[in-house]
């Protein structure tokens, strides 16, 4: 029977993901990777969970830029420039229907939204607030650096907003995201999105919905007692990339 092992139902294929939420191939990746999932038999014994990464790292807490702005300021690229290739990934989106609308995204410093994440991640509702954060930022041009509106968007999906409002102000969940870029240092994570399935094989950008249906048809394929799902956390999945 799919999806069972000797009788008994098998043991989740974990695929972990290195994102951040202003980053735009991060939200195209994970919408592939549900895509493909859909197409997967063993969907029901996959189990997806996000790990911190920080594009900018240098920006403030409280800072407010536009992103052509950011493009140009910071990394010296013309405005037209910035401008194109930001269209061309709201095309891209706009494929798979995601509304990218860049002109109006706030970029900012993510560490507390991605702490946010852990949050809600011990609540069970990771990916719902991973979607959420993803949404705000890139369709919304909410600025996520606010905790009050970190707070609101937890309460969407289902959290409790003063729990939420409380981990955020009282710096929970900080060594989590630190063991994260740790992590992600020690596999040599240099840019995002990154997947790791099942501990094993690693998937570097925004691939097309097939590429993820074939390394999730992969990773299931070889399943054995020497890569036990989860093992990314071991840092096996470097030799990978």
């Amino acid at each position: 029977m799919a999806g069972e092992a000797f009788g008994q139902s098998a043991p989740a294929m974990v695929v972990d993901i290195w994102s951040d939420i202003a980053c735009p191939f991060c939200y195209l990746g994970d919408t592939h990777l549900a895509l493909a999932l859909e197409h997967f038999p063993h969907r029901a014994n996959v189990e997806v969970r996000y790990h911190s990464y920080l594009l900018m790292p240098e920006l403030a807490a409280d800072t407010k830029i536009g992103m052509n702005e950011l493009l140009a300021s910071k990394r010296g690229m013309p405005p037209e420039q910035a401008a194109a290739m930001n269209s061309q990934i709201s095309e891209r989106g706009a494929a798979v229907g995601l509304d990218y609308r860049m002109q109006d995204a706030i970029a900012t410093n993510t560490r507390a939204a991605h702490r946010l994440s852990h949050f809600a991640a011990t609540r069970g509702k990771q990916h719902e607030m991973m979607i959420r954060l993803f949404e705000a930022y890139f369709s919304e041009g909410q600025f996520v650096g606010d905790y009050e509106v970190l707070a609101t968007l937890a309460e969407e999906v289902g959290l409790d907003r003063a729990e939420a409002l409380t981990a955020l102000e009282t710096g929970a969940h900080e060594a989590e995201v630190d063991a994260d870029l740790a992590q992600a240092q020690q596999l040599q994570i240099t840019g995002v999105p990154f997947f790791v399935f099942d501990g094993k094989y690693a998937v570097s950008g925004a691939q097309p919905v097939e590429g993820f249906v074939q390394a999730l048809e992969t990773a299931w394929s070889t399943r054995s007692g020497s890569g036990q799902p989860g093992s990314s956390r071991s840092g096996s999945a470097a030799a990978a990339r």
